[in-house]
C-alpha cells in the first residue's frame, strides 16, 4: 500500500536534513529507493502517471495490471535522458557512453557491426569555420606538454603587430597578452563594431548544407579515380527493385559538431572508406572493405581537394541581396588512424566525439532555452557583448522579410514579430538563436557506419527486464501522462542521487576487477 503523498514547500519543512530523515525513517524507505532506481542520478527525473499493463505475447490477454496510483509518491518516475552535461550531468554521462560505443564500434566492429572494419581505411579530420574578424585567442606555435587537455606551455603573444594601429572605431588592432585557456577574453573579437555577427550566424545555420555537399564532393572525387584506375562499378538492387551500377567505393562518417569559444561550430568527422557488395546483383547495405586499388592516400586527398573547392552561396536576403558565402576555413586538418605509423588510437578517437556530444553551446557562456517574442530581448542586444549581439543577428536576419519596406529596412519592432508565416529560407534562425544559428543535431552517422542509439537503449532495456526476471513471453504497455518534472522535495533528490552515485562506483570497481583478474590470467598463460 502506498503512503500518502507530501509534497514540502520552504517553510512547511526544517529543510534538506529534516526532509531526508523523514523519508528516511519511512517503513517503505528500501521500496521507495527501489522505484526510483531507473531515474536516480538525473537532475530532473519525470514523473508519470497512470496505468501500467503486462500483456502475454502469445495470446494478447492481460496478466496483470498496475495503477501508479500504487507506487510510492503514487507516481512513476524516469530520466529526463538529456544529453547535454549543463543540464542533467547523469543523462549525459549514459549518452556520453552510448556515444563512445557508435562511433567506436564503427572503428573496430562488434555488436552487429562487421570486424572487418577494423581493416579499412579511416582518416579523422577537422573542419573548421573561416574568420569573421580578428579574436583572442591562444597562441602556442610549438606544442611541448604531454596533453593538449592539460596543456601548460607557455603561450605566445595573442597578436603582436609592431604597426597595427587601431581599427576605424578606434579599438586597437593588436594584442600582446598573452592568453591562458580559462581566460574570458579568448574567443572575444578584438572589435565589436568590426566583427561580421551576420555572416557568422548563417554559417552556423548553412554548415550542415556546407558538410552534405563536401561529403558528395569526396565520393564524386573516389568515383572518378576508380574510373581512372579501371576498377569497374558495380550492379545494385535499389529499394524499389531496379538494378543500379554505382561507385565501387562509398564514404561512411561518423560526426561530431564543436561549439568554439567565438561561437562558430566546427566539424569533426572521421570518414571510413567502404566498399559495394561486388555480388550479382550486390547488398547494398553491406558492409565490405573498399576495393584494393583505392588507398587512404586518396581518401585523404579527396577530403582535402573538397575541402578546399565546395562553398555555398545562400539565397538573397535583404541585407544582403547577393547571399553571403558559406566556405570552410583554411584550418583543416586530416588525420590518419588505422595505419602502421597512425598517431591516433581507436579510443582515443571515439573519446573525443563522444566527449563533445553532451555539450552545445557551454563553450560561450550561453546556454538557454528556445527563445521567443518576450524572452529574446533578455538575451539580444545589438550593442551588447559578443553573445548577445549574435543572438541579436540571429533574430534580425532570420525576420519576416515580407514585412521589410522596399528599401529593403527592417521595422523599429521587428524583434518583437511571430516567425515568418511565408516560406522564408533564413526563418529557422529565429528558432535557433539559442544555439546561436546552429541547429544541426550535434553527433551524426552515416546510416552504415555504425549501429543506432536506439538499439543500444532497447539493449539496455531488454537487458534490465532479464535482471528483474521479467517473463519474456510477456509484454509490459503503459498508458502514462506526464504530471511533472523534477524530484518532489531537495531531500528526495539527495538520497536517490547518492544511491545512484554508490551503484555507478560499485559497478566501476568490479569492472576493474575483473579487467585485472583478466590481466593476471594472461600473464600467467
Amino acid at each position: 500500500m502506498s503512503t500518502p503523498l507530501t509534497i514540502y514547500r520552504p517553510g512547511l519543512a526544517a529543510g534538506r536534513d529534516a526532509q531526508v530523515l523523514h523519508r528516511a525513517a519511512s517503513p517503505e524507505f528500501s521500496g521507495w529507493l527501489e522505484h526510483t532506481r531507473p531515474a536516480g542520478g538525473c537532475s530532473r527525473p519525470v514523473r508519470l502517471t497512470g496505468t501500467i499493463t503486462a500483456v502475454d505475447r502469445n495470446t494478447g490477454r492481460i496478466t496483470g495490471q498496475l495503477h501508479t496510483d500504487e507506487l510510492p509518491d503514487r507516481t512513476l518516475y524516469k530520466a529526463c535522458g538529456n544529453r547535454r552535461e549543463s543540464v542533467c550531468p547523469d543523462c549525459a554521462w549514459v549518452y556520453q557512453g552510448d556515444a563512445y560505443q557508435v562511433v567506436c564500434r564503427g572503428l573496430t566492429g562488434g555488436k552487429g557491426v562487421p570486424a572487418s572494419v577494423g581493416r579499412h581505411p579511416v582518416v579523422f579530420a577537422t573542419f573548421t569555420a573561416p574568420s569573421f574578424g580578428p579574436v583572442h585567442h591562444r597562441h602556442v606555435p610549438r606544442h611541448t606538454c604531454r596533453t593538449r587537455q592539460r596543456c601548460d606551455c607557455r603561450p605566445f603573444p595573442c597578436r603582436a603587430r609592431s604597426s597595427a594601429g587601431t581599427c576605424p572605431h578606434g579599438q586597437p588592432a593588436a594584442c600582446f597578452a598573452r592568453h591562458d585557456n580559462d581566460d574570458p577574453q579568448v574567443g572575444q573579437p578584438l572589435c565589436l563594431d568590426c566583427y561580421d555577427h551576420d555572416h557568422q550566424v548563417v554559417w552556423n545555420y548553412f554548415s550542415g548544407e556546407l558538410w552534405r555537399r563536401t561529403k558528395q564532393a569526396i565520393e564524386r572525387q573516389l568515383a572518378v579515380l576508380c574510373r581512372k584506375r579501371g576498377i569497374p562499378f558495380v550492379l545494385v538492387v535499389t529499394a524499389s527493385g531496379k538494378v543500379r551500377r554505382v561507385p565501387p567505393v562509398r564514404v561512411s562518417h561518423g560526426k561530431v559538431a564543436e561549439m568554439q569559444r567565438r561561437a562558430a561550430v566546427h566539424f569533426h568527422a572521421l570518414l571510413r572508406l567502404d566498399g559495394v557488395d561486388p555480388g550479382d546483383p550486390g547488398d547494398p547495405d553491406a558492409v565490405v572493405p573498399p576495393p584494393v586499388g583505392i588507398t587512404v592516400d586518396d581518401l585523404e586527398e579527396a577530403v582535402r581537394a573538397a575541402a578546399s573547392r565546395i562553398a555555398v552561396t545562400t539565397p538573397a536576403h535583404p541585407d544582403q541581396q547577393q547571399g553571403w558565402l558559406v566556405a570552410w576555413g583554411e584550418q583543416v586538418d586530416v588525420r590518419r588512424i588505422h595505419t602502421a605509423g597512425g598517431e591516433l588510437t581507436d579510443g582515443k578517437v571515439a573519446a573525443y566525439p563522444a566527449k563533445y556530444a553532451t555539450k552545445a553551446t557551454e563553450a560561450t557562456g550561453h546556454s538557454s532555452a528556445r527563445l521567443t517574442p518576450a524572452t529574446v530581448g533578455d538575451y539580444a542586444d545589438p550593442e551588447g557583448d559578443h553573445t548577445a549581439r549574435l543572438i541579436d543577428a540571429c533574430w534580425h536576419v532570420g525576420r519576416p522579410t515580407h514585412t521589410d519596406t522596399a528599401s529593403g529596412a527592417a521595422p523599429a519592432d521587428d524583434r518583437q514579430d511571430s516567425l515568418d508565416a511565408k516560406p522564408n529560407v533564413y526563418g529557422g534562425l529565429r528558432r535557433w538563436a539559442h544555439m546561436l544559428g546552429f541547429g544541426g543535431h550535434f553527433l551524426t552517422k552515416a546510416r552504415r557506419y555504425s549501429f543506432t542509439f536506439a538499439l543500444l537503449r532497447d539493449t539496455r532495456a531488454t537487458y534490465r527486464r532479464t535482471e528483474d526476471h521479467e517473463p519474456a513471453d510477456t509484454i509490459t504497455v503503459g498508458t502514462l501522462t506526464y504530471i511533472g518534472s523534477g524530484w518532489l522535495t531537495e531531500g528526495d533528490a539527495l538520497l536517490a542521487n547518492t544511491a545512484a552515485r554508490q551503484r555507478r562506483e560499485s559497478r566501476r570497481l568490479g569492472r576493474e576487477e575483473l579487467a585485472h583478474e583478466a590481466w593476471l590470467l594472461g600473464a600467467a598463460a
